[in-house]
């Protein structure tokens, strides 16, 4: 068994945060990663993805993004990024492990169970983030399609489905914008959409949303709940005729209240008013080449994708008895860290969805953490 002063388990984003604020402090840790990379979540995403994220509310602790980089900064110019990032502060992550446990010992050590490893510490910091896992809902008939079926995860490009009919399943974020991929790539994209969906430009009257999102952050709730809903009236609208209704609550609630992140616009919705993207209700059936809405529409397809979001899979990693106490109904965990006794030691950075952004989230959380580790 190896003994670290702190361990750090992922190496994305937020483990980076983590251990590049530590190295920053020459403090100790250990920074293990499940694949041979850094960084391995956003290397596996599609190619047109970008931040939707200003470059300067989303760089990393101490270290900025190139000046040469683009406002919103590309899939693979942050992955560059986080090379550049372990080089300059000089941090080896562990690679090829795997972590299948974590537990609390007798002896009162937080026990890290890879599999080919064992290493334990005081202090364990879990950054395995809350997409980790690929949700494939129960889709009446879905495995009798004789068309592609594959989820978000797995989709690269648009060129592939060029001159076919695509449904995607799902308007998040990342179905909002690989209907627009397909759309830009020649296929015919439908989304299939279940319930309200709030919707926010990403670049309002020119500028970029978010820097004028962290300034309302500052203000009451009533306030940027009042702009946030004016805002969304005078740059997108109403589209309930184009089959998208707009929820009675705006977009800053729904991340304080609900935890769900609204769809931020790249062009999807120019695509839909314009008759190029269409829109479906939820799936009542899939056939071998057609699929069933609710509303009894029945339209034929050649592929469908699956832009049904993730799973944070925390509650196979840790022991039962720390799940019970550490994740809230959907998996995710209720903060930061836990002051109770049995959980002293543990936290975790990555799962939170601010209103100003996950990663300038993951920058200013990973401050708290590390000033909170590095108290002893």
């Amino acid at each position: 068994m190896t003994i670290s002063t702190t361990i750090i388990i992922g190496a994305g984003p937020a483990g980076l945060a983590v251990a590049g604020r530590l190295a920053k402090l020459g403090q100790p840790f250990m920074l293990l990663e499940a694949t041979d990379s850094v960084g391995a979540a956003w290397r596996q995403h599609y190619d047109r993805l970008c931040l939707h994220t200003v470059k300067e509310e989303s760089a990393l602790p101490h270290l900025p993004y190139p000046a040469h980089y683009p406002t919103y900064v590309s899939r693979n110019q942050l992955v560059t990024y986080l090379e550049q990032y372990i080089a300059h502060f000089g941090i080896k992550p562990l690679y090829n492990q795997y972590v299948l446990l974590l537990e609390r010992t007798q002896n009162g050590h937080w026990q890290v169970t890879t599999k080919t490893h064992t290493f334990a510490s005081d202090k364990v910091v879990v950054c395995t983030g809350y997409n980790r896992v690929p949700y494939r809902p129960d889709i009446p008939g879905l495995e009798g399609f004789r068309g592609l079926v594959v989820h978000s995860r797995d989709y690269k490009t648009g060129a592939m489905f060029r001159g076919q009919r695509a449904l995607v399943v799902g308007m998040g974020n990342t179905g909002a914008e690989l209907a627009l991929d397909l759309q830009e790539q020649g296929a015919f994209p439908t989304i299939s959409v279940r319930g309200p969906v709030n919707i926010v430009k990403r670049d309002t009257f020119g500028r970029p949303a978010q820097p004028s999102a962290i300034k309302l952050s500052k203000m009451p709730n009533w306030f940027y709940d009042f702009a946030a809903r004016l805002s969304q009236r005078l740059t997108v609208g109403d589209l309930s005729r184009y089959g998208l209704i707009t929820p009675p609550y705006p977009s800053s609630y729904q991340i304080r209240v609900l935890g769900k992140i609204p769809v931020i616009d790249l062009g999807t919705v120019d695509q839909i008013k314009a008759g190029t993207i269409a829109v479906r209700p939820g799936i009542k059936q899939v056939n071998p080449n057609s699929v069933i809405f609710t509303d009894g529409r029945e339209d034929p397809f050649d592929a469908i994708i699956l832009a049904t979001g993730y799973r944070t899979g925390l509650a196979e990693l840790l022991a039962p008895e720390i799940s019970r106490k550490i994740l809230n109904e959907k998996g995710y965990p209720r903060g930061l860290w836990d002051t109770s006794p049995a959980l002293k030691g543990l936290y975790f950075l990555g799962f939170a969805l601010p209103l100003t952004g996950i990663l300038r989230g993951i920058r200013l959380d990973s401050e708290r953490i590390v000033e909170e580790l590095t108290k002893s």
